[in-house]
């Protein structure tokens, strides 16, 4: 595969909508949280705490904190992706903070990797630090899988490649120290993976509320199931069959970081609720969906509230495939 030229879509020119998102103290919101992982897990525990550095091992963000004018951002869609890709839906990801009314902001989430760069398709973990002169800090891993083998590997993205194909969910915030969640789980003894709890615990205590929720947590032990996106379909995915059986899927173990947002309750953008992706030693990345390790699975993070939802260049026409959330959650775990 080789890199092609390809030019990315005006920021200034695409749509742009935004809803608030409701606020509510970090200690409410820890509260129902480790309530609501103690169903999920043999200890749960979520406290507010003042944010560490999260740019040291074994975060490595390109920023301190998760505080200041904390944002999320959904743009492009997976009506982009499937049934066919819509190669033109690139975007720069310096503009991104821009897009939600910051000078400089830290961005990191889940997204698709520009394809350009390796003339293909990969997954991306956005993970980088604009500063007010669109210089960056760079510190994004994209992961993709070679089709020889199916074997995969994981690198970081240059300065100089900030770009985003078709999709993406991201925190943006100042990346100021501050207070935000600290979580921490051992042994799961429920269905679900760490986000899908927490989204759908808050979901049932603010059933009339949107909250959204950004960033990192660490597989401290354990293993998870992880996919990997190959290069574009050649034949269109109509439905998640179809998409999980073109998709990579692999078991990656601890230590493994993961960029993570989730939105309780779509104030009507048409979002997708939740996505993680993350990366670790020996080439590992990609799509987080759960632990495959219920007995020894240890999670550590940090995450914030955001404070405004925006929807950037919202597929006109949608679908719900590949969003396959349940598939996140296998009731017996049976894989």
């Amino acid at each position: 595969a080789m890199a092609v030229q390809a030019t990315h879509l005006e920021s200034s020119t695409l749509p742009i909508e935004y809803k608030p998102l409701e606020v509510l103290p970090l200690e409410d919101i820890a509260k129902v949280l480790e309530n609501g992982l103690k169903n999920n897990f043999s200890e749960a525990s979520v406290s507010v705490v003042d944010c560490p550095d999260l740019r040291q091992e074994p975060w490595g963000l390109a920023a301190e904190g998760l505080g200041g004018a904390t944002r999320i951002l959904d743009i492009g869609g997976v009506p982009y992706l499937m049934p066919t890709v819509k190669r033109e839906k690139l975007y720069d990801m310096k503009d991104y903070p821009e897009l939600t009314g910051l000078k400089s902001g830290l961005v990191i989430g889940a997204g698709a990797a520009p394809w350009p760069y390796l003339g293909r398709n990969a997954e991306m973990m956005p993970n980088l630090m604009v500063k007010e002169d669109k210089s960056v800090i760079q510190e994004t891993h994209i992961a993709r899988t070679f089709d020889e083998d199916g074997s995969y590997n994981t690198v970081k993205l240059p300065a100089t490649e900030t770009r985003n194909s078709v999709l993406g969910n991201l925190f943006i915030s100042e990346g100021t120290p501050g207070k935000v969640l600290k979580i921490h789980c051992k042994k799961r003894t429920g269905t679900k993976n760490l986000v899908t709890c927490m989204r759908e615990t808050l979901v049932e205590e603010f059933p009339d509320k949107s909250i959204g929720l950004g960033g990192v947590f660490n597989i401290v032990a354990g293993k998870a199931k992880i996919h990997i996106m190959p290069d574009f379909s050649p034949c269109p995915i109509n439905t998640d069959e179809e998409a999980n059986n073109w998709l990579k899927f692999y078991e990656m173990s601890a230590p493994f970081t993961v960029l993570s947002v989730f939105v309780a309750n779509d104030p009507g953008l048409d979002l997708r609720v939740e996505h993680s992706h993350g990366w670790g030693q020996n080439g590992q990345g990609g799509h987080y969906h759960y632990d495959t390790t219920p007995e020894e699975v240890e999670y550590l993070g940090y995450y914030n509230m955001g404070e405004v939802c925006y929807r950037v260049d919202r597929p006109v026409e949608t679908h719900q495939v590949g969003r396959d959330y349940e598939g996140d959650n296998l009731v017996a775990m049976v894989e």
